[in-house]
């Protein structure tokens, strides 16, 4: 990793040597405020633009209804076995538009979508409940994680273990087949595991579920919104239950359950490598402070799929800092901020499914480094026990 925290994806294989040959996030205090990054980015880049924004969602929309169209009535038609080489790359193609239209709803829930809130979430409640996403539940949630991220203590997902607390089975699962097959199950299911169970989130008292509106996740005020949201995915789930009565089950697989796979399973890769690197600290309370956590995540590039997903991959570290930027204006916002920021920016071009095996060999857990005795309070990823 070079200058400004990037990194050369041919410097990024998987052996264990990598771990110690990444550099490291600085976690000292930076030499330069939350003011002076605003500075550096145009002042437009913070204005909300409502037909833009609605462009962007017009556009989603358009390109799921035309794969929609395009699905339904031709790939019946091809000849045997072609249609079953032909849906995969349907729900692939879908997923990754499904995803693109989630993230607006992501960034209705962040205020970044037009300057009237009961708009954004009337629109965020829809799409979100549309894909089977609970709006409101995960929205207190994230908003949450985004106050306390990098934080042992206070963050609401991918909190990491350390070397005591980790499961015994983890160490049983560390080997090729053991991280395929939890690869697999956290790409089909993880991201429901989570909001059922809470898994890789922030350990309470007591069962944590977004489903749930007594959950401990959410305050008193907010139950009535996690209700809500249950009442959206309830509405939906009974309006696909009729659709597949009249058209079946498959059908209704073929043209929205595989592309909602697809997309749950990249919205979990996205998030997973947005938080989690050799070079990403994190802090207990004796460390940790906001500037510090909102550093402790790195940019990933997607190739194409930047655009797809609106660009939440590769400009993650501004989000962190202004999440109510316009994702059309992130890139150019992203740009404006990296020589503020300089080493304190971190990035990785490795191509995104060799990252996600990577990361999932190398960040097994994390301890505090052992020669730094200044800094015990600063915990790193490490796969060595």
């Amino acid at each position: 990793m070079g200058a400004g925290g990037r990194s050369n994806p041919r410097d990024q294989d998987v052996k264990e040597s990598d771990v110690s040959a990444i550099k490291r996030a600085p976690t000292s205090k930076p030499p330069f405020t939350l003011a002076d990054i605003r500075k550096a980015i145009p002042p437009h880049c913070f204005e909300r633009s409502m037909i833009r924004s609605f462009s962007y969602l017009f556009r989603d929309l358009v390109a799921i209804s035309i794969l929609y169209y395009i699905a339904s009535t031709y790939i019946p038609q091809l000849p045997h076995p072609f249609p079953y080489l032909a849906w995969p790359i349907y729900w692939y193609v879908q997923g990754c538009v499904f995803l693109g239209l989630w993230m607006i709803a992501h960034e209705c829930g962040h205020h970044a979508f037009s300057d009237y809130t009961l708009l954004e979430d009337s629109l965020g409640f829809v799409i979100h409940s549309c894909l089977l996403t609970p709006y409101f539940s995960w929205k207190i949630s994230h908003r949450r994680h985004h106050a306390n991220t990098g934080s042992l203590d206070r963050d609401e997902v991918y909190v990491p273990k350390t070397r005591a607390t980790l499961d015994r089975t983890k160490f049983y699962l560390d080997n090729p087949v053991g991280r395929s097959l939890t690869l697999l199950v956290k790409l089909s299911l993880g991201w429901y595991i989570y909001l059922s169970i809470n898994a890789a989130g922030r350990p309470y008292d007591r069962f944590a579920s977004h489903y749930d509106p007594r959950s401990p996740i959410f305050s008193d005020g907010e139950r009535i919104l996690i209700l809500m949201s249950d009442i959206g995915l309830i509405s939906f789930s009974y309006l696909l239950y009729k659709v597949a009565m009249v058209q079946g089950f498959v059908w209704l697989f073929c043209v929205y359950g595989g592309p909602l796979m697809v997309m749950n399973a990249f919205l979990v890769t996205i998030t997973y490598l947005h938080h989690t690197h050799p070079s990403l600290p994190h802090f207990d309370n004796s460390e940790w402070n906001w500037m510090k956590g909102a550093f402790a995540t790195v940019d990933r590039d997607y190739g194409v799929l930047n655009k797809v997903f609106h660009n939440i991959t590769d400009t993650h570290v501004l989000h962190h800092l202004f999440s109510y930027i316009p994702h059309y204006h992130a890139m150019e916002a992203t740009n404006a901020i990296k020589p503020i920021l300089g080493e304190f920016y971190q990035s990785d071009s490795t191509p995104f499914f060799v990252a996600l095996w990577r990361e999932s060999k190398n960040c097994l857990f994390i301890e505090p480094d052992e020669v730094d005795e200044k800094n015990k309070g600063v915990y790193w990823f490490s796969n060595k026990y």
